[in-house]
């Protein structure tokens, strides 16, 4: 299964919060995680309700405000206090909080937000994080979008948070996309689907009536390649997720495994069989045309480019058993990369 962002959201602004509230504190902050350890104490966060003017808005500041609370807890590295313990009911977010009450429950963090539904259907999110042993505000932003996609905009403000707590990228407004399977042992019927990381918004992206394998995401993650046996033969597809257009990309006469983008989006890097052996061949997705870039006399598969498309790593078995290997772009360099006693390595 493969991991990639969201769709579009409509937009997206950083509040101005300068004379209204405290000023972010980024190098002084005393709300920590040292994410190089193996095992962090996750780190007590208080998130409220967000609020609203309309029973609506209350509702869906609900919802969100436990999306967020979710998604921090599965992470490992936060404990969600019980909110049955809180002491002070945020009744303003422009305003600080009673730090000292935050104190006595031991909350390090503190999230507050609101929502209003705008009359033509967008949906106005705003949020505030607070260190509450400094008393400073770590975090502040809004967001707009349709009222249908408050699960993401959780998604988004956990993300935030997730970043400025551990200086790492938050992952929460991801989407994962896979092989889904359903009945019988002897009648199993295989479909692309794509579903909020959290598991929420599954969807089939197939219709099942053909074989479905390797799915992934392009860099932008609007598009998904994927094999296909819908002709009865083995093809390259590319798929646009929200319009669910499809086009063959890539027409083989035998099997071919893995495709990957590059991380730049210009092409796709696969293995191709040819007789008992398989090699390893890049596409071009503006021209078409193909480049091989192993010729051994072995089976070469699994390729995928590193972060940087310079190079691409793959799997051989040239030297008897199947080891890891890294070559550049081009082809040139071909290195076996792993070692040891080991017969096989993926």
């Amino acid at each position: 299964m493969m991991r990639g962002h969201f769709y579009p959201v409509l937009r997206l602004a950083a509040l101005a919060l300068a004379g209204l509230l405290m000023a972010v504190q980024s190098a002084l902050a005393v709300v920590e995680i040292d994410i190089t350890r193996g095992t962090p104490k996750p780190v007590p966060i208080a998130v409220t309700p967000f609020l609203g003017g309309s029973p609506q808005d209350r509702q869906t500041g609900a919802q969100i405000a436990g999306v967020i609370q979710a998604d921090l807890h599965n992470s490992g590295l936060f404990q969600a206090i019980d909110r049955a313990a809180f002491i002070e009911r945020i009744a303003d977010i422009s305003r600080a909080p009673r730090f000292a009450d935050w104190r006595l429950i031991n909350a390090q963090a503190l999230v507050v937000g609101r929502v209003v539904h705008e009359p033509d259907g967008g949906l106005r999110t705003e949020f505030r994080l607070w260190d509450v042993f400094a008393g400073k505000q770590l975090a502040g932003q809004q967001f707009f979008t349709r009222g249908q996609n408050w699960r993401r905009v959780g998604h988004m403000i956990a993300d935030v948070i997730y970043q400025r707590l551990t200086g790492e990228k938050g992952y929460f407004d991801t989407r994962i996309v896979f092989v889904a399977e359903r009945g019988t042992k002897d009648a199993r019927v295989k479909q692309l689907a794509i579903m909020d990381q959290d598991g929420h918004n599954l969807r089939m992206l197939t219709s099942g009536r053909s074989l479905v394998l390797t799915p992934r995401f392009s860099p932008s993650s609007h598009e998904i390649t994927y094999m296909s046996y819908e002709s009865g033969r083995p093809r390259v597809y590319l798929l646009n997720i929200e319009t669910l257009q499809k086009e063959v990309v890539g027409d083989f006469p035998n099997m071919t495994f893995a495709p990957r983008f590059s991380p730049d989006g210009r092409h796709i890097v696969m293995s191709l069989q040819h007789g008992p052996n398989a090699n390893i061949y890049t596409m071009d997705l503006n021209s078409r045309q193909t480049r091989r870039l192993t010729t051994t006399a072995a089976i070469d598969t699994g390729p995928s480019y590193s972060p940087d498309g310079r190079r691409i790593v793959f799997e051989s078995d040239r030297s008897g058993s199947q080891q890891l290997y890294v070559m550049n772009a081009d082809g040139s360099g071909q290195t076996r990369i792993s070692a040891g006693q080991g017969r096989y390595s993926t």
